[in-house]
């Protein structure tokens, strides 16, 4: 399913005219209708009618390793659970990455593309990590409206995802030892 963000805001524009234009005269409404499609297409430039996840990043705290996954838009629906292997979407090769427990991160509705079809994620694509629990992040799927990461572990990972905003991202904390005391 494709969005079009610019046809919904000429017909936005198209519907708000044609209201306006049974109370004001003809000449006003030009005005009006050129103003109200501009600023409907400036809006829809800012925020995408599907998410995009433009970045993932990842970093050692004192007791919890952390993944960050940026989204350019709204926050979509993310799931996080823990799977036996990583598997890319859409051709379900096996991702390389060592690990004996593996999580799944996905993002839907969301791409790592835009309309156009070219990548806006700017992320890893594969990466080993050398950090107390991650040791592999991936980038394994933006297919059919969903993004997926998979990230490897050599032990079981205790762990808790959370949204935050301004901007949009989502975090997946991965807790270990206390390794600053």
């Amino acid at each position: 399913m494709q969005h079009h963000p610019r046809r919904a805001a000429i017909a936005a524009g198209i519907l708000l005219t044609a209201a306006v234009g049974t109370t004001i005269p003809a000449s006003a409404s030009t005005s009006a209708s050129a103003s109200t499609s501009a600023q409907a297409e400036a809006a829809s430039r800012q925020t995408p009618a599907t998410p995009l996840v433009v970045n993932a990043r990842w970093g050692g705290h004192c007791s919890h390793d952390r993944i960050v996954i940026d989204v350019r838009g709204t926050m979509p629906p993310v799931t996080v659970k823990p799977v036996r292997e990583l598997r890319y979407d859409g051709t379900g090769a096996k991702v390389p990455l060592a690990g004996k427990y593996f999580l799944e991160i996905k993002l839907s509705p969301a791409a790592a593309h835009n309309e156009a079809g070219r990548s806006v994620y700017q992320g890893p694509k594969l990466l080993k990590i050398h950090l107390p629990k991650l040791k592999g992040l991936a980038l394994t799927g933006d297919f059919e409206g969903t993004v997926t990461f998979g990230a490897a572990f050599h032990t079981k990972p205790t762990y808790k995802a959370f949204k935050l905003h301004s901007p949009e991202r989502f975090v997946v904390d991965i807790s270990h030892t206390n390794r600053c005391r």
